[in-house]
């Protein structure tokens, strides 16, 4: 048995086939629905595995400090933390955790901790600062992380890899990431380009909203094309293809923020978390947050209808009630649509969400703060063609030169076909 944030137990159910059984315990009702399982057959190596395989070996001779949560574990189930603790050669002094926290629960500012099975203290990159310390980092040579990403441009593990590699940089510490799979997958490009002048913690390096790159890839091109001139080294992957979204890869789905719970929320984030600065719920204090959305000035079957109406690719709108116990509207009868997939390939979440933002504004023009959602959605010249009531087509039209040239520079630092 190992430790980790929910008390996981695994049992490894034969090795050639690398078929694990995780048994869940004391866990929350959404994770008891069956999304935290481990796949039968996995055949995705992710880079912790690979390190693993070869026997620590960028690793051999030093002082090591873990970024990571609960999405870094081994193909076994046992935590990175606990892997590198008893690494041969390797002494593991310090971790580091981002937003939600080591074991990803929290919704909230994070303190400083220690982590009970290893007794090493417990460093929250999302607290009083964002970035390691000199204290923090004091006689560390090399920083591992490992943490599954969402493959979105405003989830914040991303922008923690950079000021990470920013900071070891600056004190010619190595930093090596163990890479993990782009959990929709590494083709789809969408979004408009964030703004040179609005990066920030929720947006750290001009690119669309889906970006289709692993955090190893990211990490490449961060370092090149914005001079963090960091000693870098990717732990890649093996058998993972870029058509392959995370749960065709064989490897255990953990949520990897509380509101992420499942593969189809996963696919929906990207364009629904946008509208959540309008003053809409977007089922954060529900059972299935991100597949729905609504607020109590919202009309849901009229709502519901005009959306359907439109036939977005990929999804279908049905009218729902709902009170969510957390975030925007916490305690409210609110009113809205749940999302239902019904062709995952054909989903572009974020034009979806110009759709959806375009009849907002229709319905509820006093109501929907269309103006706000320029925190996540990043670009000043699609917010205001979605004011002046430019057609969602002509706006996704009107991304593809930035795309374009984004996808150029993408192509140098990709590491997987």
């Amino acid at each position: 048995m190992f430790r980790s944030g929910w008390g996981w137990m695994v049992a490894l159910a034969g090795i050639s086939a690398m078929a694990v059984i995780l048994t869940a315990f004391s866990l929350p009702a959404w994770a008891r629905r069956g999304d935290l399982v481990f796949a039968a057959g996995a055949k995705t190596m992710t880079g912790i595995d690979v390190l693993e395989a070869a026997k620590f070996d960028v690793l051999q001779g030093k002082r090591v400090g873990v970024i990571t949560n609960q999405t870094g574990v081994d193909s076994a189930g046992r935590r990175t933390i606990d892997v590198l603790a008893h690494a041969p050669g390797v002494t593991l002094v310090a971790i580091f955790s981002p937003e939600h926290g080591i074991a990803g629960r929290a919704d909230e500012n994070v303190a400083n901790a220690k982590d009970e099975a290893t007794g090493l203290p417990v460093y929250s990159l999302y607290g009083d600062t964002r970035r390691p310390t000199d204290a923090m980092l004091a006689g560390i040579d090399a920083l591992v992380f490992d943490i599954q990403d969402a493959g979105v441009r405003f989830y914040t593990y991303t922008t923690t890899m950079a000021y990470c590699m920013e900071e070891a940089a600056k004190r010619h510490i190595e930093l090596v990431v163990l890479d993990r799979p782009d959990i929709l997958g590494g083709d789809v490009i969408e979004g408009p380009i964030l703004d040179a002048d609005k990066t920030s913690f929720v947006g750290y390096f001009p690119m669309p909203v889906r970006y289709a790159m692993t955090l190893g890839e990211l990490a490449r091109m961060w370092n090149a094309e914005n001079k963090i001139g960091a000693d870098l080294r990717v732990v890649e992957m093996k058998n993972w293809q870029r058509r392959e979204a995370y749960d065709e890869t064989g490897l255990a789905w953990i949520p990897p923020s509380p509101n992420l719970r499942s593969a189809d929320a996963a696919f929906l984030y990207p364009g629904v978390e946008i509208l959540q600065a309008g003053d809409i719920s977007v089922g954060r204090g529900t059972e299935t947050p991100f597949e729905l959305f609504g607020a109590p000035w919202i009309d849901g079957k009229a709502l519901a209808a005009r959306l359907d109406a439109l036939r977005i690719p990929g999804v279908r709108f049905r009218s729902v009630a709902f009170r969510p116990t957390s975030g925007v509207h916490a305690g409210e009868h609110c009113e809205g649509v749940t999302i239902q997939i019904v062709d995952r390939g054909a989903i572009r979440s974020v034009t979806m969400s110009l759709a959806i933002t375009e009849t907002l504004k229709q319905m509820y023009p006093k109501d929907f703060r269309i103006d706000k959602i320029i925190e996540l959605l990043g670009s000043e010249a699609t917010l205001a063609e979605l004011k002046s009531g430019v057609p969602p087509a002509q706006i996704e039209a009107n991304w593809a030169a930035g795309l374009e040239k984004f996808r150029t520079m993408r192509a140098k630092y990709l590491i997987y076909h």
